[in-house]
């Protein structure tokens, strides 16, 4: 498992308390020690509950992330072709004059010709969508769907919880079963995974369900390696169980509980054989989980995203949600789900982002919305009445699309257009960097303030800056500041400082910033067994097995089971389900470049069962091309138990400039989407692996 980096800070060396910005639901409280200005290392808070101390081995190297010796440093401006990544300096004055005079020439035709592309490069909430929303508000910019991760198992949850909420992570320690499903916990819920060994050893038995032998998989004490994307009829078959041998709680369902006969009519069409047959396991693997999962007292399913990443994501979502309520899992502190815990946070959205703004941006009309997920597409389609105008100006920060999104092929294509005027505010010369028109140096996590949200504790945290900007490094509120300022944007919010957003963030009376400032952290005020008696976050208070806001949008109200757009076998010339898990050592693609971790992840490579490699003459080490009608990947392959035969894992998400022959695993990834939250549907995506000679 990753480990702490242990490392004393010097003597009399200041030490600042900040904020893990990365995205993880752990949201880790950061000590930076400085001496004579510069940060010397960065360690766990042994102070914060949550993160007890303990860092991951990626972000206990910031500091080699923030003194890296390719960060950039100066405003550049692109000399040569796109994709070349050629460069040459330029001042902030030059950069910022030009790119404002750019954007207001287009604007004036049509604002929404301007489009923003972000993400979780940052989670903070500051220098994420706070000054820059305000600056696309204000200038009338299409709006930009933010899919890429969670939106579908957020969905998912909304219409069974009413919000993304769930259990206490340290609640997990007391529960004597964890279902850990779709998670490889030990790689990306460092924390999580503490709480998971306490109740190991307090005799709680750990199941995981996943279809790769991740590293938490072997340490459960069963692995359940069903197909991807057939999760809902997992938990369908689950249920049938429970109503065969009445193992339910009918009072918990009777009181706190809406749409129940609704749900028993869909679960008796799930007998176990059915089930089974669709998830590829045996009936005897849910037959005892049922056992089990209705015979502990108080259960535990820590869900995680990596399930919800097909085409019935946001079902099956909806589906292992509504588990809890049969067995009433929901009276015990110890018991219930967890996948999201933002919902719990009261935070200000409007008040940071102020979409009044667009009143004058773009009067008497609204933005057009486009998908992040489909930003391949969406960037070479022309003008015409049901899409609007054409993507004339791409403004990307906290994210490197070129990277990370679908269809990298079509991705690759609309960045290249010589008619797309791009900025990116970056760190390095990511994918995406490579052909912007300007680049512009941002702040990491140790320059600048900002305020953190959780989505696997239930804690606010303050990030103050530890060291100057390096360079001429700005924050990315600066930037958008700057440019409002030169195209004539004087409202006042425009001059609001970065600690003044931090203090807009959160709703005062929950949120204590006197607490924030004096420890760095501050919890919300939650019930340890918070729906024990009901209270979900819906209309009615109950947990929704029938939702009336899907039937309302004409959508199947009650879980079900749908197939993948690309299950495997159909297509006799792609007939292996390939999945795209992380490399245990990045996250996403942000530590990519950071040479110690690249070092320890390898290389580029596709995980392969024995029997799928000796049908295709492959061997352990071999140079393999995986493709499909959408690009070809080409990677190393590793001959392993951690790949399920008819199951590939392609390990990401490499830069496509570190990986072999410029490609990554998104050259075969699909634009489709899920069925609730508009995401991508990364895990549904049906390859062949061949050798390459």
């Amino acid at each position: 498992m990753n480990q702490p980096a242990v490392m004393s800070p010097p003597p009399e060396a200041p030490v600042i308390v900040g904020a893990c910005p990365h995205d993880c639901p752990d949201t880790c409280s950061l000590l930076t020690t400085v001496q004579d200005g510069v940060a010397v290392s960065v360690r766990g808070n042994p102070d914060h509950p949550a993160t007890a101390g303990v860092l991951c081995t990626k972000v206990s190297r910031y500091t080699e992330r923030t003194y890296h010796p390719e960060r950039l440093l100066t405003p550049l401006k692109r000399v040569g072709k796109k994709g070349e990544g050629r460069f040459e300096p330029v001042s902030w004055d030059e950069a910022l004059d030009d790119i404002a005079q750019r954007l207001q020439a287009i604007a004036a035709d049509d604002p929404q010709a301007v489009l923003p592309y972000s993400y979780a490069g940052t989670m903070g909430q500051v220098q994420r969508e706070s000054m820059a929303a305000r600056f696309f508000n204000r200038l009338g910019a299409s709006q930009l769907d933010r899919t890429i991760c969670s939106s579908a198992g957020s969905a998912g949850l909304a219409h069974t919880y009413g919000a993304p909420v769930g259990m206490h992570m340290a609640a997990f320690a007391q529960a004597k079963l964890i279902l850990i499903w779709g998670s490889n916990a030990i790689a990306s819920n460092l924390h999580f995974w503490r709480h998971v060994q306490a109740a190991k050893r307090d005799g709680a038995k750990v199941i995981c369900i996943d279809p790769r032998l991740t590293e938490t998989a072997e340490k459960c004490h069963q692995h359940i390696a069903l197909l991807p994307g057939t999760d809902a009829a997992l938990a369908l078959g689950l249920m049938n169980e429970l109503i065969a041998n009445d193992w339910l709680d009918h009072d918990y369902i009777e009181q706190h509980t809406s749409g129940w006969n609704a749900l028993k009519a869909r679960a008796l069409a799930w007998p176990v054989e059915r089930a089974a047959k669709v998830c590829g396991i045996s009936p005897e693997e849910i037959t005892g989980l049922a056992y089990d999962y209705a015979h502990s007292e108080a259960p535990a399913i820590r869900l995680n995203y990596g399930m919800q990443r097909t085409r019935g994501g946001g079902n099956a979502v909806r589906a292992v949600a509504c588990l809890p309520a049969l067995v009433g899992a929901w009276r015990h502190a110890s018991g219930g789900l967890l996948l999201s815990s933002a919902g719990y946070f009261p935070t200000q959205k409007k008040a940071l982002e102020r979409p009044d703004l667009l009143a004058k941006g773009l009067p008497g009309r609204t933005p057009r919305v486009i998908n992040m997920t489909t930003i391949g597409a969406d960037l070479n389609r022309d003008s015409d009445a049901a899409f609007g105008p054409k993507v004339q100006a791409l403004i990307v920060y906290n994210s490197n699309p070129v990277a990370i999104a679908p269809d990298s092929p079509q991705v690759v294509k609309g960045f290249a257009r010589d008619d797309l005027f791009t900025v990116v505010l970056e760190h390095f010369k990511t994918d995406t960097a490579d052909y912007a028109d300007y680049v512009l140096p941002a702040t990491t996590q140790l320059e600048h303030w900002d305020i953190h949200a959780s989505y696997g504790h239930t804690d606010v945290l303050l990030n103050r800056p530890a060291i100057a900007p390096h360079g001429e490094a700005r924050t990315n509120t600066d930037v958008f500041r700057a440019l409002a300022q030169r195209m004539g944007f004087d409202e006042p919010c425009f001059s609001d400082t970065d600690e003044d957003l931090c203090t807009q963030a959160f709703d005062p009376a929950v949120v204590s910033w006197s607490l924030l400032c004096a420890q760095g952290f501050a919890p919300l005020p939650l019930s340890a067994a918070p729906f024990a008696n009901g209270g979900f976050p819906t209309p009615s208070g109950k947990c929704t097995f029938e939702s009336p806001g899907l039937a309302a949008i004409g959508q199947d109200p009650v879980p079900d089971y749908l197939p993948n757009w690309e299950p495997p076998n159909v297509d006799a010339r792609y007939p292996l389900a390939m999945i795209s898990p992380p490399a245990r050592n990045f996250l996403n693609s942000t530590f990519a470049n950071v040479k110690s971790l690249r070092d320890i992840e390898g290389e580029a490579l596709v995980e392969i069962s024995s029997v799928d490699a000796q049908a295709r003459g492959i061997n352990d080490g071999d140079e393999v091309a995986v493709f499909n009608d959408r690009g070809r990947y080409v990677c190393v392959a590793r001959v392993s138990k951690r790949a399920r035969v008819g199951v590939v894992n392609g390990l990401g998400i490499w830069w496509r400039k570190l990986g072999l022959r410029g490609t990554n695993v998104n050259e075969v990834t699909s634009q489709a989407l899920t069925d609730l939250g508009r995401a991508p549907t990364f895990y549904d995506c049906a390859v062949e692996v061949a050798r390459v000679a």
